[in-house]
């Protein structure tokens, strides 16, 4: 009997533990509403009147929630579906596995494909960064796809990329059958999922500068030069509007992932489902004013601040300064700013540190919620004193009437 019960406990505590580690891998996208979130959402919705299908207000960085309607329900995304083919060409570049100066040779099925377009012709070469400016600007169906053939070989093995992606980022209510958001049956996405690729396209702020372009000019190699212009007139008529990405198809209507910052604070609106595209325009303009009205940007470190003095011996005379390796901005709900607090951590095990040199980070929270981290590094060459050193200091409090 006692041998049944042991084998009980053991078991109990293998599955509490197999608990604990599944819990602990999850990764959370965007923070988890709660029972205040939700009233607060409901309070909005009030004063915010939506006609769009489905829209979804957040704070990029932090991943709140600040509105939503419909949030969840799958719908078709149009071009917005191009968000991802940015993000796998931006993941590429980072990466090093492609660069802008890339040749690319266009295909015939580039070429032919239907909708918004940039005029590419069979066989013509045009560089990575040409189109990333097609696709970013002016949302061309055949320069998704010239990039999709590059990066995947095929549009095909490239949507398979775009999927696998999509699981990894928790867009579980998502399914890609294209590159360019055209009307397929089976391909759908929802605001949540839209706006969790959008932030995290956003983690690669060089793609601000091609969604951020009302108008561009490509005329390398080409007799008629290529005239871009923006189908995102937010980026124009919209203070501070960079990005991301419109759609419209019949079936579809007009969608919009839609990005603005203002004094370092940044909002992320997603629209889908309007009837016009003035209505669209209209809607993410209102979201992301609503967000500035609410949310503000602090500088809470500067590149080089004192962070901590870190002694090295009882003394006090050997020293370094752990100082900030970087600047660091946090958007912060207004009334809140006092509630900012620092955590450093810093390695003193080391017998010898040297001038820059990393030697710790250090957290900062608002009102208990992590919301970024610095590097620290040593400002000075020093090293921790031996035993003679240790000896001396002791002998010198002593003297001193130390301890």
């Amino acid at each position: 009997m006692k041998k049944r019960q042991i084998s009980s406990i053991l078991l109990s505590m293998l599955l509490i533990m197999f608990l604990i580690i599944g819990l602990g891998s999850t990764v959370v996208k965007a923070k988890a509403l709660t029972e205040e979130d939700k009233q607060e959402i409901k309070s909005i919705k009030a004063d915010l009147s939506i006609n769009a299908k489905s829209a979804l207000l957040m704070e990029p960085t932090s991943g709140k929630i600040i509105f939503e309607k419909n949030a969840n329900e799958k719908l078709e995304p149009a071009s917005v579906t191009k968000i991802m083919d940015m993000l796998l060409t931006m993941e590429a570049l980072d990466s090093g596995k492609i660069s802008l100066s890339d040749k690319v040779t266009v295909s015939e099925n580039a070429k032919k494909m239907g909708g918004s377009s940039m005029l590419l012709d069979t066989g013509e070469v045009r560089s990575v960064e040409d189109l990333i400016k097609g696709i970013g600007i002016a949302s061309g169906n055949d320069a998704a796809v010239a990039m999709a053939e590059y990066l995947g070989g095929t549009e095909e093995a490239f949507v398979q990329l775009m999927n696998k992606r999509a699981k990894e980022l928790g867009m579980n209510n998502t399914q890609f059958k294209n590159c360019t958001g055209l009307s397929q049956e089976g391909h759908y996405t929802t605001a949540y999922d839209i706006a969790l690729m959008s932030s995290e396209l956003l983690k690669h702020p060089n793609i601000l500068k091609y969604t951020g372009t009302y108008m561009e000019t490509i005329s390398e190699g080409r007799k008629s030069p290529i005239e871009l212009v923006n189908h995102n007139k937010l980026v124009r008529f919209f203070k501070g509007c960079d990005g991301l990405k419109t759609g419209f198809t019949d079936s579809a209507k007009y969608c919009i992932s839609a990005t603005s910052v203002r004094d370092g604070a940044r909002m992320l609106a997603v629209v889908m489902g309007s009837p016009t595209y003035k209505e669209r325009n209209k809607e993410a303009s209102m979201l992301m004013n609503y967000g500035f009205s609410k949310y503000t940007s602090i500088n809470v470190l500067k590149k080089g601040d004192d962070i901590e003095k870190v002694n090295l011996n009882k003394g006090g005379d050997k020293f370094f300064m752990a100082k900030s390796s970087s600047d660091l901005k946090v958007t912060v709900e207004k009334g809140k700013e006092n509630k900012i607090t620092c955590r450093c951590v810093i390695n003193k095990n080391k017998r010898q540190y040297k001038k820059g040199e990393k030697v710790g980070y250090c957290d900062v929270y608002i009102d208990g919620e992590l919301k970024g981290k610095v590097d620290l590094h040593s400002d000075r060459d020093v090293k921790k004193p031996g035993i003679l050193g240790n000896f001396k200091d002791n002998l010198k409090n002593i003297v001193n009437g130390g301890v």
